[in-house]
């Protein structure tokens, strides 16, 4: 338990628990590094169709490491340079996510706060407990979540994201599910399997089609509609020409399961 990223492949499942309960798992340099080299790693690894990403201990993510930031005021340029370094490469992290092949599900309990917020906001699906709370609170100490807002404007209505990021105040579990943020809130006891009930509800679709997908997904929102279609409607093509789905679409005439070949 000392290792401060944990992986534990259950069939095509992996889960990724960040592991430093005692601060809060915050994104530290070596969070940053450990999360990267693991979504690098499984962004190779077709045999997991599903990421799940959670938090050791009584809360998710507490955001950013504040000592290790203030630490890096003793550089020549007040800190400028690591500050920048910081922000770039966890900025870098948080958008390996969408890119990654797999759906990535936060399980989220407790606190997820500044870019701890960010990182659930990052991720494809999100299930909360519903004792969990939410929030970008920079502004309460003079730091306002400039990078975390990224994430956050892209999923909940603007005015409701620029208003958690002018108050610091905290949303709870059910309001940030009616905004957007999450998912699914459950009862605390209840987080790990429901959590688990979706990934293997996706897990046992055809991997390359929620592959396909969830490109697709990112890909066309960035694009005008007509654009945006004509590039879907190429995916839907290329989707068709696989022979699982020929295999899927036969199956479902046939009123039968699909046999799928997992592994390609």
């Amino acid at each position: 338990m000392d290792e401060l990223l944990l992986r534990e492949d259950d069939g095509a499942i992996t889960t990724l628990t960040m592991n430093a309960p005692a601060r809060l798992n915050p994104l530290s340099d070596a969070m940053i590094a450990a999360l990267s080299d693991a979504f690098d790693t499984l962004s190779d690894t077709p045999s997991q169709r599903v990421i799940v990403l959670k938090g050791a201990g009584k809360a998710f993510c507490a955001g950013h490491d504040l000592k290790e930031m203030q630490a890096r005021r003793q550089s020549p340029d007040g800190g400028a340079a690591a500050w920048r370094d910081l922000f770039d490469r966890c900025s870098a992290m948080m958008q390996r996510i969408p890119r990654l092949p797999q759906p990535v599900i936060a399980e989220v309990h407790g606190i997820a706060t500044a870019a701890g917020c960010q990182l659930v906001a990052s991720c494809d699906l999100a299930v909360a407990a519903e004792d969990t709370r939410f929030g970008v609170n920079g502004v309460n100490i003079g730091l306002f979540c400039s990078t975390p807002m990224v994430a956050l404007s892209r999923n909940i209505a603007r005015k409701q994201a620029f208003e958690m990021l002018t108050t610091g105040e905290f949303l709870t579990a059910e309001r940030a599910r009616d905004l957007g943020l999450v998912n699914r809130v459950v009862p605390g006891a209840a987080l790990a399997d429901t959590t688990r009930d979706l990934a293997e509800t996706i897990a046992a679709k055809l991997g390359r089609a929620v592959r396909i997908g969830k490109r697709a997904f990112y890909e066309q929102l960035e694009m005008p509609l007509d654009r945006a279609y004509e590039f879907t409607g190429a995916v839907m093509v290329d989707n068709m020409l696989d022979g699982e789905t020929n295999e899927g679409i036969t199956a479902f005439l046939e009123k039968r399961p699909p046999e799928w070949d997992q592994n390609r």
